[in-house]
């Protein structure tokens, strides 16, 4: 068990060009590197513990994969092979939820399985979805729970209402249906739109993949797909944690540099907005997706409430926590029950941590209200949670404190710690 030591922040000004790239665009080019028949090249991969088991995966698949001077060459293979092994994912909900999508349409017997945290997490809902269609999917609780073992096949088209917005559902459906040997489309809707990344890749490699009436509409492949040629942007979601130090600490600034900036994944940015921090975003590139750089600067914060868009905000809501614990009011979050089935019980975590920061927080069935206070010094757990772990390192910028299991870090952030190491003394 990694213990770290965070002491108090001065106030600072930097530029940070060092962001872990994006971890939803990693596994996806590893992932979508399998539709195409012809090589794909890839630069700036997220070389961090989950996204190297996705890529190890695609490798046990069949693809050749080439790293040369830190590019990636991934070949896929004529068909998917039938591994021998276990597909190890890690701690990454993204990975097994995607190739339970995509696997399922594949010829061959599969069996998904990942840490002591990643086999805790519900699955169901896409195991059920995919079964409707076809899919022969079983696991742990009736395929709630990995292993997941998928038996591949053809599937039917389908017309399937998630009852949660999801990018991880609605990616592992696209997936099973641009597979699908049927030429009818296959439509997909949810109460409100997940954040886009599957939909904008996939077409920008030439899948038929309409958006029409809060639908989308996915039309089999008739032909491999056009590999990427990518290079992946700065994950905005990891930039959010020194956003919010800089929110945080009076007297400071963050230059954010070469950050994705998809509107689906920057609402958090905007939330700081409405509670008064000083938030500019500069566009540098627009070839896949918007990219550029964000300069966050302190100012006195106001409280907040958050019900919508909150697909757009999952990942960010614990480094938001900290924020709202420094704003004048009470902050709450609803609409936000997805939290509890994330990495660890987010809202549960939030709250239990916090109260160990002497904040006043209050849970609730789908989200939570945090009176702004002055932090104390703390010690607080990360439940296997890396965004936990990182949102109570940022905490601990306003009043020192140690944060317990930190090992998480390196699933999406192997660098963290040497940046937090710019902002004040870390042990």
């Amino acid at each position: 068990m990694n213990t770290l030591h965070v002491n108090k922040a001065a106030p600072f000004e930097l530029d940070i060009s060092n962001i872990a790239p994006d971890k939803s665009i990693s596994h996806r080019c590893s992932i979508f590197s399998l539709l195409s028949d012809k090589t794909s090249v890839v630069r700036n991969y997220l070389r961090a513990e989950d996204t190297l088991c996705t890529l190890n995966i695609v490798k046990s698949l069949g693809a050749e994969i080439r790293d040369e001077d830190g590019i990636l060459y991934i070949t896929p293979p004529l068909r998917i092979i039938e591994p021998p092994l276990i597909l190890d994912c890690g701690n990454s909900g993204t990975a097994m939820r995607l190739f339970m999508g995509f696997l399922s349409s594949c010829n061959g017997f599969f069996v998904l399985h990942g840490d002591k945290y990643l086999s805790a997490r519900p699955m169901k809902r896409v195991a059920e979805p995919l079964r409707n269609i076809g899919a022969k999917i079983d696991g742990r609780k009736g395929g709630d729970l990995s292993p997941i073992c998928v038996r591949g096949g053809d599937l039917l088209p389908f017309d399937y209402k998630s009852a949660i917005s999801s990018a991880q559902v609605k990616s592992a459906l696209i997936l099973s249906a641009l597979n699908s040997k049927n030429d009818m489309p296959s439509i997909f809707s949810e109460p409100e739109p997940s954040r886009d990344h599957t939909e904008k890749m996939l077409k920008g490699m030439g899948a038929d993949i309409r958006c029409e009436g809060g639908k989308i509409i996915i039309y089999p492949d008739k032909k491999p797909l056009q590999p990427l040629d990518i290079t992946v942007p700065a994950d905005p979601s990891s930039a959010f944690f020194f956003a919010a130090a800089a929110a945080i600490t009076p007297n400071s600034k963050v230059t954010l540099k070469n950050v994705l900036l998809n509107k689906t994944r920057i609402e958090a940015y905007k939330i700081l907005q409405k509670m008064g921090a000083k938030v500019e975003f500069v566009k540098k590139d627009e070839k896949y997706e918007n990219i550029g750089d964000i300069i966050v600067q302190h100012a006195p914060l106001k409280a907040v409430q958050i019900s919508e868009n909150i697909s757009w905000l999952i990942d960010e809501l614990p480094a938001l926590s900290i924020v709202f614990a420094h704003a004048k009011g009470v902050s709450g979050v609803k609409n936000a029950k997805e939290l509890r089935v994330k990495e660890s019980d987010r809202i549960s975590a939030v709250v239990e941590n916090l109260k160990l920061c002497g904040i006043e927080a209050v849970e609730k069935e789908d989200g939570y209200e945090i009176k702004g206070g002055e932090l104390k010094s703390f010690k607080a757990r990360s439940f296997g949670d890396h965004r936990i772990a990182m949102s109570f390192a940022i905490a601990a910028l306003a009043s020192g404190g140690i944060i317990e299991d930190t090992e998480c870090i390196n699933t999406s952030f192997p660098n963290f710690i040497d940046i937090l190491g710019k902002l004040t003394r870390v042990e």
